[in-house]
């Protein structure tokens, strides 16, 4: 799982900002947020000569970006382990959060995951989650501060994700 992180931030890094992350056996989740920068642009641009303006950067490169993530951990983890064939099912879904608290359910949605699906009791036990991360001291290359933010400080935060998730927030 360290590895598919280490190649998401390779790929998807240099395109969004990471709020929030979960990794499950079977299925994971990621909150970003496209940067529609000149960094994007310019770095789309290396890769893609024909689109010489910041508005044809559309979601078709954004997705061939996360495909360029998922076939090179697919390749990577068929030949460690002696496999062929597709690894994910289905293609990658994406929402868009639009008000402040869909934004925060989502958050405790994605913490909660491991927990609503039986793969540990307690969202702090589960080591593929951004949530220790977050409540964490230590540096990160998540939008940590601006989650914080959004539950107004890491004591709230915290509350929010281990009260009832239908909670008014």
């Amino acid at each position: 799982m360290k590895f598919f992180l280490k190649k998401f931030n390779n790929y998807i890094s240099p395109i969004a900002k990471t709020f929030v992350y979960c990794l499950m056996p079977n299925h994971f989740h990621f909150l970003v947020k496209i940067k529609k920068e000149k960094i994007v642009f310019n770095f789309f641009r290396k890769t893609f000569p024909k689109f010489q303006t910041l508005e044809k950067l559309d979601n078709k490169l954004i997705s061939k970006q996360f495909a360029k993530l998922f076939s090179c951990y697919t390749q990577s983890f068929n030949k460690q382990n002696n496999r062929k064939g597709s690894l994910f099912i289905k293609n990658f879904k994406r929402k868009n959060i639009d008000t402040e608290n869909y934004l925060k359910r989502t958050i405790i949605y994605i913490h909660q995951n491991p927990v609503n699906h039986g793969f540990c009791d307690n969202i702090n036990k589960w080591k593929y989650s951004s949530y220790n991360s977050i409540i964490s001291d230590k540096p990160t290359v998540l939008q940590k501060e601006e989650v914080i933010s959004l539950f107004e400080d890491i004591d709230n935060f915290i509350y929010c994700h281990k009260t009832d998730p239908d909670i008014e927030i």
